[in-house]
């Protein structure tokens, strides 16, 4: 019962993506061309660090942050469905379970993060750099996308209205994006500040999987702190769902 309320769920995200799949890349795309226009061509030529190129710096650290906005844009479609379409509504009519629906929603998430990364790669070779991602490289992918996706799920169902959730990006995932190791190496940063960086999850996936492209084998700590912080925030996420059913 629980695989067949998950699949409902996500083969619903999965039909909302397809019929916007083309505005969604190009709305995928915008973000990456610009910070690659201003930051890679700008500094490109003259930045180096441990012997590779900005923009060879600058690609793992956008595709670990297009992981997290695209996992975490699913808080959109559930504002929508909650409180313009009333589809939650008849999740909650029906046999479907809170796990079921929160993996659900996750695995869309998750989903959504891939393509965008997929696609930032594609665009790092349009522009000359090639990176030669690993398996450390996508399971570092996943479990970015699996935290930020379940923190989607969670802050969703607890705001009261769409304006709620705008305010919450830009006081949590606009800071992160830019302070999460994305666009600088935090070893220039004084110890204090790099230790306070180094409790977001976004700063530990940008750092996995910076080393994984960059033929590094990436720390096991940056996992073990992405896996943990994930199941906390998705057992946030189940028990605010079960508080949004009654």
């Amino acid at each position: 019962m629980m695989l067949h309320g998950l699949g409902a769920v996500y083969l619903r995200e999965m039909r909302i993506l397809k019929r916007r799949l083309k505005r969604h890349l190009l709305g995928m795309a915008v973000s990456p061309i610009l910070y690659l226009v201003a930051f890679g061509t700008a500094m490109g030529a003259e930045a180096r660090f441990d012997g590779h190129t900005y923009l060879e710096f600058l690609l793992p650290g956008l595709a670990a942050m297009t992981a997290m906005t695209q996992s975490y844009g699913t808080a959109t479609e559930i504002n929508i469905a909650r409180f313009y379409l009333h589809i939650f509504e008849e999740f909650q009519a029906a046999p479907i379970s809170n796990v079921a629906y929160v993996l659900g929603e996750v695995l869309s998430g998750i989903t959504r993060a891939l393509i965008g990364v997929a696609l930032i790669l594609g665009l790092g070779a349009a522009t000359g750099v090639v990176l030669l991602p690993g398996p450390w490289f996508w399971l570092a992918v996943v479990l970015n996308a699996f935290v930020f996706a379940s923190l989607a799920v969670f802050l969703a169902m607890i705001v009261t209205g769409h304006g709620d959730q705008a305010l919450l990006t830009s006081f949590v995932i606009t800071p992160m994006a830019f302070l999460g190791g994305t666009f600088f190496p935090l070893d220039r940063l004084p110890e204090w500040a790099q230790a306070i960086l180094h409790l977001l999850p976004l700063t530990h996936a940008a750092q996995a999987m910076r080393a994984d492209v960059f033929g590094q084998a990436p720390q096991a700590m940056h996992f073990v702190i992405l896996a943990g912080v994930g199941a906390a925030v998705f057992a946030l996420a189940l028990a605010s769902v079960g508080r949004a059913r009654d």
